[in-house]
């Protein structure tokens, strides 16, 4: 419902979910949706729910919200997110942890759809074939590295021990972690891919991030291991990615995040023939958030991002603001 001084305005598309849990999470908060078609301005403005602004909002000048202090962004992701559109005064916070249990179960998928060559072994049957099937990897006691333990990792982590396997993880600070068996920190990358089977990597992309599972981190792990992304595309090389499939049949792969992906369109757009590749397997960008997800997980989704505006308009610090520093050197 529109208001005359909204403080929380809406930049994510109206949902009906979204649209009912926004008085119930913030009763005394007048809140409005605006649209690039939202003439403004809107002097009341403290705090914007948005996804991507800059399409969203693309009339929008710091001078129509004067009073703005806080964006929640809808994704957890924010290294599209642009940062110039508003003032160093108004904090950042992405929606951390809120696709855990979709991504973390995606992830697994993704795993189970290398170990077990499902791909493969479809083919085999749509061409009417039996025996032999395509090799199978056994998990019970292998080891699943997993890069970036956020909350994501850590659902992660507690499905593959379900699977008996060994979980090691790799983290800024290598702090421990209860779902973990050992942990590093994220300058012992080279050591830590080193002799386990699955590598998971759940990290954002950040100027530390970036291209670090190069040629040299690739040849580092097993012959036969198993390297799944569902993080952000950009934290690997794709060109060494491509050829260390090449040259190592055994090596197996599995990717939900692409290096080019025109969203307006709805296209990915490949560089490297990756998908021709036996050892290869992809989905578009689908562990997490779309217009069509389950509405019981779009309801996850929006109460978290709720819940941190909830202790912004407490007077509360939210939680998972950005450093911008970190993504001042993105492309």
């Amino acid at each position: 419902m529109a208001l005359a001084s909204p403080r929380l305005l809406v930049s994510v598309p109206s949902a009906p979910r979204l649209l009912a849990l926004i008085p119930m999470r913030l009763p005394d908060i007048p809140f409005q949706f605006v649209s690039s078609s939202t003439p403004g301005p809107w002097p009341d403005a403290e705090a914007l729910l948005a996804g991507s602004p800059a399409a969203e909002l693309p009339q929008w000048r710091p001078s129509m919200t004067p009073r703005l202090r806080f964006v929640q962004s809808i994704f957890a992701g924010v290294d599209t997110f642009p940062f110039s559109m508003f003032p160093p005064s108004v904090t950042v916070a992405g929606n951390v942890g809120a696709y855990a249990p979709f991504v973390s179960e995606h992830a697994v998928a993704l795993i189970l759809g290398l170990a077990k060559s499902l791909v493969s072994d479809y083919d085999r049957v749509r061409r009417g074939l039996l025996r032999p099937g395509s090799p199978h990897r056994y998990l019970t006691g292998r080891t699943a590295l997993l890069l970036g333990f956020g909350e994501t990792a850590r659902l992660t982590a507690i499905r593959l021990r379900a699977f008996g396997m060994r979980i090691e993880g790799l983290s800024r600070t290598g702090a421990p972690e209860a779902e973990a068996d050992r942990m590093r920190p994220a300058g012992a990358l080279m050591l830590a891919v080193r002799g386990v089977d699955v590598v998971v990597d759940f990290r954002p992309l950040t100027s530390a991030t970036r291209a670090t599972i190069d040629r040299r981190v690739l040849e580092e792990m097993n012959d036969n291991a198993i390297y799944v992304n569902v993080g952000r595309a950009r934290t690997v090389d794709e060109e060494a990615l491509y050829n260390h499939l090449a040259a190592h049949p055994q090596f197996r792969a599995a990717t939900d995040v692409w290096w080019d992906e025109d969203f307006p369109h709805g296209r990915l757009i490949h560089r490297w023939a990756l998908t021709s590749l036996p050892n290869f397997l992809g989905t578009p960008h689908s562990a997490g958030y779309d217009a069509e997800m389950d509405p019981d997980a779009q309801s996850y989704v929006f109460e978290r991002a709720l819940g941190n505006l909830a202790r912004f308009f407490a007077g509360e610090t939210p939680r998972h603001q950005i450093d911008r520093a970190e993504y001042g050197a993105l492309p």
